[in-house]
């Protein structure tokens, strides 16, 4: 796990865009319409709410150089 401090959401969104590698994120916070906002602007592989289990029946895979591609793709 990596943990980067942040300024604000918009820097937190910037700092996961700025990454090459992107298999997972997520957000923890007790608003869950700042939650969904958050992690609707995140592209990584799984996305977390509050450490919520996640579910393997949904898509996985990473972006960019990260796993094997969003289902199954071509890394970009």
């Amino acid at each position: 796990m990596v943990v980067i401090a942040y300024d604000d959401d918009d820097d937190a969104v910037r700092i996961v865009s700025d990454s090459r590698y992107r298999p997972s994120g997520g957000t923890c916070t007790s608003d869950p319409d700042r939650a969904l906002a958050t992690v609707h602007r995140l592209r990584t592989g799984t996305v977390t709410l509050n450490g919520a289990p996640i579910s393997f029946d949904g898509p996985f895979g990473g972006y960019r150089a990260s796993s094997l591609g969003r289902e199954y793709g071509k890394p970009v």
